[in-house]
């Protein structure tokens, strides 16, 4: 598989207000890089996948759950690069195995079930399998290592223009694509993170010290209300507004990550969040085939 870095196309949007207003904003498409191993997938195994190959790797072992759209990405990569692949699987595989797993099966990946209880790096049950697997690569779930961050530090260098936007906006997961873009952005810009998982306010503190740690010229922020009913959870809201998104746009995006994402920049422009003289561009960062959970008619594309 190609691993340069390829030059990401730009969609422009004119999106009108209930004011009558109007909303001008870019979204970065991550999402067409490569047809599995797409958005900030692509960067975040960059690294990791030369790192397993000078290290004399056999190949990567890592972990997600039954959908995660990083054990897709990371099956076909290494099954393309010639290195095998395994994954530590959150909860029961159950069968027959759903798309993503079924396609990682494809893909020679080796899937490894582990209690949902246990389901942490430094639990003793993943401890135990890592153990099983000496010569392979330990990637966290996510791609949230070194090699993955220095590979998100690469993506506004390769968006034509990126330094002229004053607000670059993306999804939080485990916040290795936050970071990367933080530590590349520059002074006059603002990286506004939106996470896609509830988090309590009690552990919000927290949740922005671990990602503050990067250093940056530009400002950081995290926007803690856009996560709907809860991280991988649906409601009729969120399906109906991807399928305007994309009657509008002709833009997809996915149930876990980009829908949120593009939700919530619509909900704060409507809440008069940005200023009419701000350029904002928004980082679609892939994940669609997690859209194969849902029953066909769901979404209109």
């Amino acid at each position: 598989m190609q691993m340069n870095l390829p030059f990401i196309k730009c969609t422009e949007v004119d999106w009108a207000l209930n004011d009558g207003s109007h909303f001008q904003f870019t979204v970065a498409r991550l999402d067409e890089i490569h047809p599995f191993v797409s958005g900030n997938k692509f960067f975040k195994l960059k690294y990791n996948l030369a790192r397993a190959k000078r290290e004399g790797k056999q190949g990567i072992i890592t972990m997600g759950g039954a959908f995660s759209n990083h054990l897709a990405a990371t099956a076909y990569s290494c099954n393309a690069e010639g290195l095998q692949s395994a994954a530590i699987i959150r909860g029961e595989i159950v069968k027959p195995l759903n798309a993503t797993l079924s396609f990682c099966e494809q893909q020679q990946m080796k899937l490894i079930a582990v209690d949902r209880k246990d389901y942490r790096k430094n639990s003793a049950s993943v401890e135990n399998i890592l153990s099983y697997h000496p010569d392979f690569l330990f990637v966290p779930e996510g791609g949230d290592n070194e090699e993955g961050l220095n590979g998100c530090k690469e993506i506004l260098s390769v968006i034509e223009n990126a330094d002229i936007y004053t607000h670059i906006i993306c999804c939080m997961g485990t916040g290795t694509t936050f970071k990367g873009i933080a530590a590349s952005a520059k002074a006059h810009q603002t990286v506004i993170g939106i996470p896609v998982m509830k988090i309590k306010k009690e552990e919000r503190s927290l949740f922005l010290q671990k990602h503050s740690t990067i250093e940056s010229a530009a400002q950081k922020i995290v926007l803690f209300d856009h996560a709907g009913v809860g991280y991988a959870k649906l409601n009729n809201e969120q399906i109906n507004f991807m399928n305007l998104f994309y009657i509008k746009t002709s833009i997809t995006t996915d149930i876990i990550y980009t829908g949120k994402l593009m939700q919530a920049l619509i909900t704060l422009a409507e809440q008069n969040y940005f200023h009419y003289t701000n350029k904002i561009i928004v980082l679609h960062t892939g994940g669609l085939q997690g859209n194969k959970s849902l029953q066909a008619g769901t979404i209109v594309y």
